[in-house]
């Protein structure tokens, strides 16, 4: 029988990643695209592509149920401010009844529930990780550059305040200097978070971490080109990831961005 994967895609390279993965291990892939502006490589290497609004929950399912996927993994940027952006996302009336049934929109709460409404159809929510091992890197500094001694201390300091506000489902992201705390990712995302951290304090240190209690099916920490973008905006020095647990993309692109602009880059 033949495997076919679903791949729900958000912003970014990962789901090209995960589809050439899944290709290689037999799988056929049908990708959805859920956002405006996913990957132009991803209607290339998919079997099959269709765009669907991440609100269109029910018609999601009915693509996957008629393109005869058994299994289906969400990947790519979905930032929970779509849900308050007008004109982003345009729920039919099954995403209204899954919303208003949550007790909080944390985002732990809101990709539950969804899982539950894609399991509940027959279709099995797969590991994020599955098809991309190869990209977590193993701790110890990644970039040329090694950090200095108080930004070590900065990166200690933001690994530990991550892991709290990720133990609370706030975000995965803080911005330190000097051991103070200057922007706490929220909905805004990680990108918005490093720029707002940049205008409070000199020379930046980014920490992005797993949630402690995460779940490996949706919202995978990552740390890619556009982080480094971000960051060369906000004039940060260095960035610390958790080791194992956070995905590195495109990595010859992302480290050598970061070492032309002399950005430290450290798993930890």
């Amino acid at each position: 029988m033949e495997k076919v994967l679903g791949v729900l895609a958000g912003i970014g390279h990962l789901p090209v990643d995960v589809v050439l993965g899944a290709k290689e291990a037999g799988y056929k892939v049908v990708v959805i695209g859920v956002v405006p502006d996913t990957n132009v490589e991803l209607p290339k290497v998919a079997d099959n592509f269709f765009s669907v609004n991440i609100g269109k929950i029910g018609k999601i399912v009915k693509t996957l149920q008629e393109n005869k996927v058994q299994e289906v993994t969400m990947i790519g940027k979905v930032t929970k401010e779509v849900l308050y952006s007008k004109g982003v996302m345009i729920p039919d009336w099954q995403a209204v009844k899954l919303l208003f049934s949550l007790k909080d929109r944390h985002d732990d709460t809101i990709m539950n529930a969804l899982v539950a409404f894609v399991e509940k159809s027959g279709i099995k929510v797969m590991d994020q990780t599955i098809f991309l091992k190869a990209l977590f890197p193993a701790p110890g500094v990644l970039s040329k550059r090694k950090p200095t001694a108080d930004e070590l201390a900065d990166m200690d300091y933001g690994f530990a305040m991550a892991k709290k506000i990720g133990g609370l489902d706030i975000g995965q992201t803080v911005v330190v200097k000097n051991k103070a705390i200057m922007a706490v990712e929220a909905i805004e995302g990680t990108d918005a978070c490093i720029l707002r951290g940049g205008k409070l304090g000199k020379k930046v240190i980014v920490a992005k971490t797993a949630k402690p209690a995460q779940d490996n099916r949706f919202d995978m920490p990552s740390v890619g080109v556009k982080t480094i973008e971000s960051m060369i905006a906000a004039d940060a020095a260095g960035i610390v990831m958790e080791a194992g647990r956070t995905l590195l993309v495109e990595r010859e692109k992302t480290l050598a961005l970061a070492n032309e602009h002399n950005i430290t880059v450290v798993a930890k």
